[in-house]
């Protein structure tokens, strides 16, 4: 019996080995990382201080690369908060088939952003991919999709919105089926059309809902967004594709900048961490939870 208290963190010891080797270990690591030079084999380590971080703000390659996230992260995050909201409201109508629609939209949530960009790559294949066929068979046009500016970066932006929309179509979805009808009930009464009700009733009542989803869509295209880059452009071409996470990957393993590396790594954590404390700092003022 007199073990029994201590039962519950016996049971935690495996989850608790785990988080440490796993994730606390290589963070606190990187961050220690940060400040050395390493040799390709990691055999000599000298510390720099902060050069690492200084050689990064300085680098083309780098700013570069900044940039092209950032375009990214607008695009996407704007396109499937946006678009998923609209698709939301045509999926939560009482109509024929609507199910099979929903099953239907909410298939590309359920396969790897790696499986996605394969998928996408060979539609946009410029011999024998469908989308310049019908683009070439209508329009008369036809595009080199992967390897050529910008092309890339769109196909590229189009794949991940393509990808991360049914996360926020099914959040968007369960919140408007949870609007009591009494609310719209009175707005119809008091005289609102379909335009004020679908922007000036439901979408501020589902402003907790957008406030998750746009926290969650940032990480999503800072981070899962490597494995369509990979497949798809290789991060080029002329790292015109090349965003912060697969600048890091490139640095890491293709280039064996170690320290620079996880400099990177300790920037992109920054930077997660100050977009989260900014936005739940200054947009919940903009939430209304009910």
């Amino acid at each position: 019996m007199k073990w029994g208290k201590y039962t519950p963190y016996i049971l935690l010891i495996p989850t608790l080995v785990i988080i440490i080797l796993f994730i606390y270990w290589p963070a606190v690591s990187s961050f220690m990382l940060s400040f050395y030079k390493v040799s390709p084999f990691g055999d000599i380590k000298i510390f720099v201080g902060f050069d690492n971080f200084l050689n990064l703000f300085k680098s083309k390659t780098y700013l570069n690369a900044i940039k092209v996230t950032v375009i990214y992260i607008l695009v996407t995050v704007f396109s499937v908060i946006f678009l998923g909201y609209l698709i939301a409201l045509l999926l939560d109508n009482k109509v024929f088939g609507v199910k099979f629609y929903r099953t239907l939209i909410f298939t590309p949530y359920a396969i790897s952003f790696t499986i996605a960009g394969a998928l996408w790559t060979f539609m946009l294949n410029p011999v024998a991919g469908h989308i310049n066929y019908f683009l070439n068979r209508f329009f008369g046009i036809s595009a080199n999709w992967l390897t050529s500016q910008p092309f890339a970066l769109i196909s590229v932006m189009v794949t991940s919105i393509w990808k991360m929309l049914p996360f926020s179509i099914i959040f968007y979805l369960a919140g408007l089926q949870s609007i009591p009808e009494e609310v719209i009930e009175s707005s119809i009464i008091d005289g609102a059309n379909n335009w004020q009700r679908i922007w000036k009733i439901k979408f501020p009542i589902l402003s907790p809902t957008t406030f998750y989803l746009i926290i969650m869509e940032i990480t999503h295209a800072m981070f899962d967004s490597f494995g369509i880059i990979d497949i798809m452009t290789r991060g080029g071409p002329v790292e015109s594709t090349t965003t912060m996470i697969y600048r890091l990957y490139l640095d890491s393993f293709y280039f064996q900048k170690t320290g620079e590396a996880a400099a990177q790594s300790v920037i992109l954590f920054i930077i997660m961490c100050f977009i989260t404390f900014f936005y739940f700092k200054f947009g919940e003022k903009s939430v209304h939870y009910q």
